[in-house]
């Protein structure tokens, strides 16, 4: 039987949905607007995509107190209303022919620093708006959801650039934002302004410190939050890479690259309705365990791509693989790592793992950009699937209780 949230939480979930979806039709927007319309090469596709994210992650270091003590649905629209504003001026700029590589940057830095502080403000909406118990039901909705768009959106989206024109998707992605703003503005109800402490916060890094050591100290987010953004960084370091192999050294179409990574995305449908029958099952644990193993062992296969039918398909096969694990370990995982936030804590704790995960994801993308340019990107690539392969010796190998919440209050 399916289970109602209530029509607040339809609303949010609606917002949700638009939103996600448009970032999928942008997929990779910056890059192929980058390589077909500016020239670019390896290097600067992978400084564009690791510049934005490490920038992005600085200007958000204030966000994440900031956010923490006032109202989160009001911080989640100007999120929204801002990534619209930056990325409606990609287009415009385009068609008045001002458009830059400079221009890339500067957006991709705004709209980085926007995701991590929406982002943040929507885990603790969520925790506001349904029950403990329903947690995972939400998360799994999220998750369905993300992978709908998923594989929807990144064909949509390279086919429209191949009609319309290189900035089309991320038009789209910009109207999807105000939309969204529409959705939360729709969610209703009043929302408590949340109680400061004795002595208000300051927006900076040292209140962040609060969040990292939350996360560092607790015996069940520690060696998760190393998990998370390592696996992260190296899928993410790979991707500029495999776009500049796929779509300049083997000559796959916009269109095939697109299927190539919105097909496999019927597997992470799959995988978010197998969580919960997994996880009445296995338990939580294993679950994670599991997945979180198996999701680490498909990327290497991306090292072997070649011309031809038989290559896109070897690019399908591995996502679809990889993709499946990812939809069974995200929502059981984004759970376990709510139920394990005092609700006091649960923005700044949320920003200092976006941050960090942003930041390596940057790092990492402009190392192995470097890498590349040295060894070639299939090279590059083979060595960021051999090591997330080791990611998994840091899953945690005992489940674990949330007694550190009252250790740690």
């Amino acid at each position: 039987m399916r289970r109602s949230l209530g029509r607040r939480f339809r609303w949010f979930w609606a917002a949700y949905a638009v939103s996600t979806f448009g970032t999928w039709l942008a997929f990779d927007a910056f890059a192929l607007i980058a390589i077909l319309a500016l020239d670019a090469g390896p290097a600067e596709v992978s400084v564009l995509a690791a510049a934005g994210l490490a920038v992005g992650a600085v200007v958000a270091v204030p966000l994440g107190p900031w956010v923490e003590f006032r109202r989160k649905r009001p911080v989640m629209i100007a999120m929204d209303l801002i990534r619209f504003t930056a990325l409606m001026s990609v287009p415009a700029a385009y068609v008045l022919g001002w458009l830059s590589f400079a221009q890339l940057l500067v957006v991709a830095v705004v709209v980085g620093a926007a995701d991590i502080a929406f982002t943040a403000a929507s885990g603790a909406c969520l925790k506001s708006l349904v029950r403990s118990e329903d947690l995972l039901v939400a998360n799994g909705r999220f998750e369905a959801t993300t992978w709908t768009a998923t594989a929807l959106g990144p064909p949509l989206g390279t086919a429209a650039i191949g009609l319309m024109g290189p900035v089309t998707s991320v038009a789209a992605n910009a109207v999807s934002f105000l939309l969204s703003a529409v959705g939360i503005r729709a969610i209703g109800g009043r929302e408590p302004r949340p109680a400061r402490t004795a002595t208000p916060p300051r927006p900076g890094a040292g209140d962040l410190l609060e969040g990292w050591r939350y996360i560092l100290a607790s015996p069940a987010l520690r060696p998760l939050f190393f998990n998370t953004v390592l696996v992260s960084g190296l899928i993410m370091a790979a991707l500029p890479l495999l776009a500049v192999l796929m779509l300049g050294d083997l000559g796959f179409a916009p269109w095939q690259y697109g299927l190539a990574f919105g097909l496999p995305c019927i597997g992470g449908l799959i995988g978010s309705r197998l969580a919960r029958p997994l996880l009445a099952r296995f338990g939580q644990h294993k679950v994670m365990l599991t997945a979180g193993t198996l999701r680490a062992c498909w990327p290497l296969g991306l090292a072997f791509v070649h011309p031809g039918p038989t290559g896109l398909f070897l690019v399908i096969a591995v996502e679809l693989g990889l993709i499946t694990c990812m939809g069974v370990f995200n929502p059981v995982f984004a759970t376990y790592r709510l139920e394990r936030l005092p609700s006091d804590r649960v923005v700044r704790t949320l920003s200092a793992w976006s941050i960090t995960s942003k930041a390596t994801v940057a790092a990492m993308t402009g190392v192995w950009g470097l890498l590349a340019g040295l060894t070639g990107p299939r090279i590059a690539i083979a060595i960021a699937g051999l090591l997330l392969m080791a990611t998994s010796l840091l899953l945690p190998r005992h489940d674990r209780t949330p007694s550190e919440r009252q250790t740690l209050a």
